[in-house]
C-alpha cells in the first residue's frame, strides 16, 4: 500500500507529463471522461446509495450528497462544457521588448498541484478534474468519509479512462479518508502549490489554520438581501423565493433578509411563497410583529444573536429591520462572509452605493444570488467561489486555475 509521501511524490511527477499535453488530447480526454461517466451511471448511483444509506434524509447536507440519473447526466454535460472551453494555457498575458533588445512575456501556465479538500459533494471530484486537467494541473482529491463511496466509484472510473488512453492516472489521486491524510496535504511544501477547501466555514476555517501550503478560501457562504426603501415589491417576491428555496444547500443560498422600515407592510406577500416549502423564520422584534398572524406561527420565531451570520444550509432564514442603507450595509459588513450580497431597489444611486461599498466578491441588484456559479457566469464550471481577494475572487474557473510565468529571449545581452 503507498504511503502519503509516495502520493504526495509521484502527483509532482505527474504535473510535468501532464504539462506537456496538447489542448486537443486534453479536450479528448475529457470527452471520454464525460462518455465514461454516463456509461457507469448505475455504478455511481449505487455506489452513492451507499452513502445516503448512512446519512439522515434530513440533514441539510443530503441533497448535496445525493447523485440522480439527471444530476449525473448534468455532470457529464459539464464536462463536455469545460472541454469546449479555450484553453486558459500559454496565454500572452504581456509582452514588451527593452531598450537592450531583451523580448518579454508574460504567459499563462498551471500551478502544477492542487489540492481540493470537500465535504458531501461527489459531483466536485468530476467537476475539479475536469477544470484541473483542462488547466493542466494534476488534482488531489480529500473528500468527506460521508461521500466516500461515491468519490471512490467516481475517481477509479476517471482513472480507467486515463489508463485506457495511455497517460498516467497519477493526474488524479483520491487520498485516504484519514484525518492524517489531511493533515499531511495541508503540509506538502514542495509538493503541493496550492490547497482550495470546499465546504462549511469550519473546515475553511481548520484549513486556513493549519495549512502551511498557500490556500484559496471559497464555499461558505452567508449571503443577505436588503430590501430597500425603494425596491419593488414584486420583484423582491421572485427574488427572495429564489434565492432561498432554489437550492438551500448550496453557498449561494439566502440566509438574511434584510428589509427597511418603511417596508415592513410588503414583508408578508415578499415572503408569502416562503411558507410552502415550510421555510421558518427567525424575525427580529419589529418585523416579527408584521408577519405574526400573517406567516404560519409554527414557521415563525423570534431572532436570537445567533440568528445572524448564520450560514443555514436548510429551509431557513432571519429577517432583519433597518432604518437606513447605511444600517443595512453596516449589517452586512458584521456578519457576511463576502461572498454574494444583494440589494433590491429602483433608486439608482443607491444602487450605485450599496454595489460600491459592499465588500464581497459578488455584488447584485434586482437579481437573485443563485447566480452566483461559473456555469452561470459564463466560465464553465467552476471550482469554488472565492471569498478572499489574493490572486481570484468570486467564481474560480479555468483562468482563475492558472499561476503565470516570464519568457525572457535575448541576444547574448549582459547586464552591466
Amino acid at each position: 500500500m503507498e504511503t502519503l509521501q509516495q502520493i504526495l511524490e509521484k502527483a509532482r511527477l505527474a504535473s510535468y507529463d501532464l504539462n506537456l499535453l496538447e489542448t486537443a488530447r486534453l479536450d479528448a480526454v475529457l470527452h471520454a471522461v464525460a462518455d465514461a461517466t454516463e456509461e457507469n451511471m448505475q455504478f455511481i448511483l449505487s455506489e452513492n446509495r451507499k452513502d445516503l444509506d448512512k446519512m439522515d434524509p434530513t440533514n441539510p447536507k443530503y441533497d448535496r450528497l445525493q447523485l440522480t440519473e439527471n444530476r449525473v447526466r448534468e455532470i457529464a454535460k459539464g464536462i463536455r462544457e469545460v472541454a469546449a472551453l479555450p484553453s486558459p494555457l500559454n496565454l500572452i498575458l504581456e509582452e514588451r521588448v527593452r531598450p537592450n533588445g531583451l523580448k518579454l512575456q508574460k504567459i499563462s501556465v498551471p500551478f502544477g498541484v492542487i489540492g481540493i479538500i470537500y465535504e458531501a459533494r461527489p459531483n466536485v471530484s468530476l467537476d475539479v478534474f475536469s477544470l484541473c486537467f483542462k488547466s493542466g494541473n494534476v488534482c488531489l482529491l480529500k473528500g468527506g468519509s460521508d461521500a466516500a463511496c461515491s468519490n471512490r466509484a467516481i475517481v477509479d472510473i476517471i482513472r480507467g479512462v486515463l489508463l485506457k488512453q495511455g497517460l498516467n492516472p497519477d493526474f488524479v489521486t483520491l487520498l485516504p479518508n484519514e484525518r492524517e491524510a489531511t493533515t499531511e496535504l495541508l503540509n506538502a511544501v514542495g509538493y503541493v502549490d496550492l490547497i482550495i477547501p470546499r465546504g462549511s466555514s469550519g473546515l475553511i476555517n481548520f484549513v486556513r489554520a493549519n495549512a502551511k501550503v498557500p490556500v484559496i478560501e471559497t464555499g461558505a457562504g452567508i449571503c443577505h438581501t436588503y430590501f430597500d426603501e425603494f425596491g419593488d415589491k414584486e420583484k423582491a417576491e421572485r427574488i427572495v423565493f429564489n434565492a432561498k428555496t432554489r437550492r438551500v444547500s448550496v453557498c449561494n443560498a439566502l440566509d438574511c433578509l434584510i428589509v427597511h422600515e418603511q417596508r415592513l407592510s410588503d414583508l408578508a406577500f415578499v415572503c408569502q411563497r416562503l411558507a410552502d416549502k415550510k421555510v421558518i423564520i427567525y424575525a427580529d422584534a419589529k418585523s416579527y410583529s408584521f408577519l405574526l398572524g400573517k406567516y404560519p406561527s409554527e414557521l415563525l420565531q423570534k431572532a436570537t444573536n445567533e440568528s445572524f451570520g448564520t450560514e443555514f444550509l436548510d429551509y431557513k432564514m432571519s429577517v432583519k429591520t433597518v432604518e437606513t442603507i447605511q444600517q443595512a450595509i453596516a449589517h452586512i459588513t458584521k456578519y457576511s462572509s463576502k461572498h454574494s450580497e444583494a440589494i433590491i431597489s429602483e433608486n439608482a444611486a443607491n444602487v450605485a452605493y450599496f454595489q460600491k461599498v459592499v465588500d464581497a466578491a459578488c455584488v447584485y441588484a434586482n437579481a437573485s444570488t443563485a447566480f452566483t456559479d461559473g456555469g452561470q457566469f459564463g466560465l464553465g464550471a467552476e471550482i469554488g467561489i472565492s471569498t478572499q481577494k489574493m490572486h481570484a475572487r468570486g467564481p474560480m474557473a479555468l483562468r482563475e486555475i492558472t499561476s503565470y510565468k516570464w519568457l525572457i529571449s535575448g541576444n547574448g545581452q549582459v547586464r552591466e
